[in-house]
């Protein structure tokens, strides 16, 4: 483990104002991080060039209000733009794109749930080019909060699984209060020391996301640091309900493995073997069927009308359906390019390893099993089922 004293240098340099649609942004920035994926893909490693990229794109301020200098990607009339962006990151870099989300996420939580004079502050900050993220996952040592006579707290124990660990300045983090409260808060890592076991982080795939075992004893805290209530995390649909997001990412490096496998053969001249035309034509109608999903879960989060509990199932059922598509792409695709294409330095070797860890997100079939669970509560016919 590191030293407990480590800390983490703030961002140099101002982030850049969007001056295009976030999707265009990323979009045009797609290229450019595939291009740089296989560079970063070390156990430790970081993407740290291509959050620059990000910043210079305002890419890390536009999950933002447009009042805060962003383009209110959170906002449900603009989720379809936030899922592409994610998307488009996710094609070009899936390491990227779980760092982003997370990024992202935090940003929504802070404009849900903070005061007014914090979520100034903290998306200042943001506008400064400081990275956020969600840390929430622990095991025995979790994290607590020890109150402290000045009304301050002393952070104890640690969380895994802290994507971005050593990088993020503004991890929002969750803890366990004395009467046993589940809080929120955002600790400046610049300023509070943190240890890093990067032993913990020996993964298939996904390398450089740095998502080490973060220990958190002996920071301190402040109640203008604490974010929401109690619970506030928990909160639906706002908890389940975001698993769209971190499909949108997992769909963009499906899409980059569609791309691999076309350019492959094309260079190999093999675009005329029947065989080979039916497994694209396959892997067109999943790619596509995943981008149908993606246009579903948009208009459904846009619908005023839409309950917490049918937002929840809807995304239970998109984000079991991209899985089931990027599941269906991977063989697929090893099918096309054979054992050549799965030798270094081709890219799919390590999209594979990148994709197949992503898609292990917690608790698949309780996801499915709630959305039928939905289903078999109500009454109204397949057609009007998620217009009710």
């Amino acid at each position: 483990m590191s030293s407990p004293n480590a800390t983490v240098a703030a961002p140099a340099g101002i982030a850049q104002i969007l001056t295009e649609a976030p999707e265009a942004a990323a979009a045009r920035l797609s290229g450019r991080l595939a291009a740089q994926a296989a560079a970063t893909d070390q156990e430790g490693n970081f993407p740290t060039e291509e959050f620059q990229w990000l910043r210079a794109a305002g890419l890390l301020a536009a999950p933002l209000a447009r009042s805060l200098g962003g383009a209110d990607l959170m906002q449900p009339a603009h989720t379809l733009d936030l899922l592409r962006t994610l998307k488009h990151i996710g094609r070009g870099n899936l390491a990227v794109g779980r760092v982003y989300e997370g990024h992202a996420n935090a940003l929504m939580l802070l404009q849900l749930y903070g005061q007014p004079d914090q979520i100034g502050r903290w998306a200042a900050d943001a506008r400064e080019g400081h990275l956020f993220g969600v840390w929430n996952t622990e095991a025995q040592d979790g994290v607590q909060l020890e109150p402290l006579e000045n009304g301050r707290y002393r952070l104890l124990g640690s969380k895994t699984f802290g994507s971005g660990a050593g990088h993020l300045t503004r991890p929002l983090i969750t803890g366990k209060l004395p009467d046993g409260g589940w809080q929120m808060f955002i600790l400046p890592t610049d300023e509070q020391p943190t240890g890093l076991d990067t032993s913990f982080w020996r993964p298939l795939g996904m390398r450089a996301t740095a998502s080490f075992r973060v220990d958190l004893t002996n920071a301190e805290i402040g109640p203008e640091d604490l974010l929401g209530q109690p619970g506030d995390y928990y909160h639906q649909p706002g908890f389940s309900g975001g698993a769209i997001r971190f499909a949108a990412v997992q769909l963009g490096a499906a899409e980059a493995v569609f791309d691999e496998t076309r350019r492959f053969l094309r260079a190999l001249g093999r675009t005329d073997d029947p065989y080979q035309r039916m497994r694209l034509g396959e892997l067109a109608v999943l790619i596509e069927s995943g981008n149908l999903w993606l246009r579903g879960a948009a208009e459904h989060a846009a619908r005023p009308a839409t309950d917490a509990e049918a937002t929840v199932a809807y995304a239970n059922l998109m984000r079991t359906a991209i899985e089931d598509i990027c599941l269906k792409v991977l063989p697929l695709a090893e099918r096309c390019v054979g054992a050549r294409g799965l030798l270094r330095p081709e890219p799919f070797e390590r999209l594979h390893r990148d994709l197949t860890h992503y898609l292990r997100q917690p608790a698949p079939d309780a996801a499915v099993a709630d959305a039928g669970r939905f289903v078999l509560q109500h009454s109204e016919p397949a057609h009007s089922l998620w217009n009710a």
